[in-house]
């Protein structure tokens, strides 16, 4: 192992038990990974409980997303490594199955669009409040490269969004940075439930 590797595989230690704090993460759900130096990826093993993660349950891949040793990689792991190969600017690719994000992606048909809120600044590409944030929602799919080739066309289109969902099933965020990546994530979460709450009393 590399020390490029070993310091890559506890930062994922510490994101995914973060999540699984939270609630991000619940049973085995959710994948995180990292950019190493190279054409290599380190992830999340398959079944790993994110609460419990630690180094040994980190592995490499390649940017095929091809295991570069002997353990299984998470299932998803084409819908990773597709935005490594895309843009050689994003490092951080974290998946999470929060109550909120798999709720609103079951509501929202083709996309969540949230509006007003002051957190959406998080993202780079927004600079105030009045605007309208636009999420994809792709049909869940078993056939992960089907998927990587529906998730293509919205990442072609330029559509400044640092994220995608994933209907009944969860977020995808990512970032340059570690850094980004985990803030991407944190506003996601609370717009998810700023929205969800919105949802409710709005019903009643």
């Amino acid at each position: 192992m590399t020390n490029g590797f070993e310091v890559a595989a506890a930062e994922l230690v510490r994101v995914g038990r973060m999540a699984a704090e939270r609630g991000w993460v619940p049973a085995t759900s959710g994948n995180f990974s990292l950019r190493l130096g190279g054409d290599e990826a380190a992830i999340t093993v398959s079944g790993a409980h994110k609460g419990d993660l630690s180094v040994d349950r980190i592995m490499r891949v390649d940017l095929q997303g091809r295991p570069l040793e002997d353990k299984r990689p998470s299932a998803e792991t084409q819908l990773h490594v597709q935005l490594y190969r895309r843009d050689p600017a994003v490092r951080a690719v974290f998946h999470t199955h929060s109550v909120g994000g798999t709720v609103l992606s079951r509501l929202a048909g083709d996309e969540l669009v949230l509006a007003g809120f002051e957190v959406m600044k998080a993202f780079a590409a927004i600079d105030t409040h009045e605007t309208t944030l636009r999420v994809p929602v792709f049909a869940n799919d078993q056939d992960m490269t089907r998927l990587a080739t529906r998730v293509a066309a919205f990442l072609d289109s330029g559509n400044p969004v640092p994220g995608y969902l994933i209907a009944g099933h969860g977020l995808y965020t990512w970032g340059a940075s570690v850094a980004e990546a985990l803030r991407h994530l944190e506003a996601f979460e609370f717009l998810f439930q700023c929205d969800l709450e919105m949802r409710r009393l709005i019903a009643r």
